[in-house]
């Protein structure tokens, strides 16, 4: 058991040092929204509903990471290194050819978009600015997500921690700057506002994607991408494992829809309730994913293994990868619960200085002290079931997860009308229901997928536990 625990360990701590990161770049962003000389709510509100809608486009490729991270590590498991890179080559051409068409219908989307997005002229009028800027990240962002799965299927952690930290750390610094401006001795930049934010995501998508070519050809020309020759790379999209790998493809893009209609629809719906709201509701959903980057490592470690030792036809290994992993994953819950409950007004305060933002977030602070309850589980098992590439599961949890997302938010609505609650209150009490159908829709993932796992990913070693 020890060598288990240090290799999920060794494959754990780099993805959870490269995802610390990622809620500081959300921070960040909000931040420096947050401190332009304008109104504080209609700038966060800006920056969430352009961010949701880059949401509403990158979750449908999230097969670009999920399928191809799944596949990878089962080819590294049978020691097949043609077919590693074979996937890599097939993953990254459809990435490029994705982002080629976003880019061609990015007015129609944006117009599109707006029809069923409610907010405020002054919120709609920054976040077309921040897509119509952002969007040009395209080729990168989607290849990014290729390269990524890819390094966690062949069961390397650092070159993605490496590549996310350069995307992050990048994208801190240049929204800052470009947003903020500089002063450097007789140098000075007075930056150039919003748009600055959405350009320095740019410029750190795309030195992220230069990183990862640099890892991928110092790692792995001799021993992976050598092992493939010019005639295989015609016969990339032919072929029964192409039909497997876009098979796949379906239930992960009916599975990514999935999450749109409830992470989508959580800031839609809360853009109902004005600017203060929205911004309060986003802050929140910011502060919350801080929990899901850190037991993500421990998802991407069970990923990268069960995957392995199911291409290695282990099946031992195979359930040791998984009950270890929930322990450990569980584990950074506990940790997670004390730091929700001691830490939650200064996560606030860093967020916005806007006194009327934070004060309003206070009251729902509670739901912080759930979001480990709930989401460990659930995120642990996306990373086994992706590992295990049982992707119609994956798919089916996500409907039940969308089906339980809608109840809870239809009967709360209805129970508030029914009581009577008017005015602000009401509004108040709307984002407590929608946060409530947010946690139902982890509990239904953790549930189904649970229930699933005997008769799925042990159905081929016939395990009997």
């Amino acid at each position: 058991m020890k060598q288990i625990n240090r290799d999920i360990l060794k494959l754990a701590i780099p993805s959870i040092l490269a995802n610390i990161t990622v809620p500081i770049v959300g921070m960040v962003d909000i931040a420096v929204a947050g401190h332009l000389d304008t109104s504080a709510a209609t700038m966060i509100g800006g920056i969430a509903i352009g961010t949701m809608l880059f949401d509403l486009l990158y979750w449908n490729f999230g097969f670009l990471r999920v399928g191809t991270g799944g596949l990878a590590a089962q080819a590294f498991g049978r020691g097949d290194r043609k077919e590693a890179a074979k996937i890599l080559s097939r993953a990254l051409g459809i990435a490029l050819a994705c982002a080629f068409l976003l880019i061609i219908i990015q007015w129609i989307f944006v117009n599109l978009a707006f029809l069923v997005v409610d907010c405020t002229p002054q919120v709609q009028e920054l976040a077309s600015r921040y897509f119509f800027i952002r969007i040009w990240a395209a080729p990168a962002t989607l290849s990014l997500m290729a390269f990524k799965g890819w390094f966690i299927g062949m069961q390397d952690s650092v070159s993605p921690m490496v590549t996310d930290l350069v995307v992050n750390g990048m994208n801190v610094l240049m929204s800052i700057v470009l947003a903020l401006g500089l002063t450097v001795g007789p140098l000075h930049f007075d930056g150039i506002g919003f748009a600055g934010i959405a350009a320095g995501t740019v410029i750190a998508q795309y030195s992220g994607l230069a990183a990862a070519v640099m890892l991928l050809l110092v790692k792995y020309r001799r021993s992976t991408l050598s092992a493939m020759s010019a005639d295989d790379l015609k016969t990339v999209f032919k072929g029964d494992d192409t039909r497997r790998f876009f098979s796949m493809n379906t239930d992960l893009f009916v599975r990514s829809l999935c999450f749109i209609a409830i992470y989508i629809g959580f800031t839609v719906i809360s853009a109902r309730y004005g600017d203060l709201l929205l911004a309060v509701s986003s802050i929140m959903m910011k502060i919350l994913m801080i929990f899901s980057y850190f037991t993500d490592g421990f998802a991407y470690a069970g990923e990268a293994m069960t995957g392995r030792y199911i291409g290695a036809g282990d099946k031992d290994m195979t359930v040791s990868t998984v009950k270890w992993t929930f322990v450990w994953s569980m584990s950074i819950a506990v940790i997670f619960m004390g730091i929700y409950h001691w830490a939650g007004v200064p996560l606030l305060r860093m967020m916005t200085s806007d006194a009327a933002v934070v004060e309003m977030a206070e009251a729902y602070l509670p739901w912080l002290l759930l979001m480990p309850v709930f989401g460990c589980a659930a995120f642990t098992w996306d990373g086994i079931y992706i590992g295990a590439t049982a992707t119609r599961d994956m798919r089916n949890s996500m409907l039940w997860a969308v089906a339980a997302f809608a109840v809870v938010w239809a009967a709360g609505i209805m129970v508030l009308q029914w009581a009577g609650t008017d005015g602000d209150r009401y509004g108040i009490m709307a984002v407590h229901v929608l946060m409530g159908a947010y946690f139902a829709h982890l509990l239904a993932r953790t549930v189904h997928l649970s229930v699933r796992y005997r008769s799925v990913v042990l159905n081929g070693f016939l395990v009997s536990l």
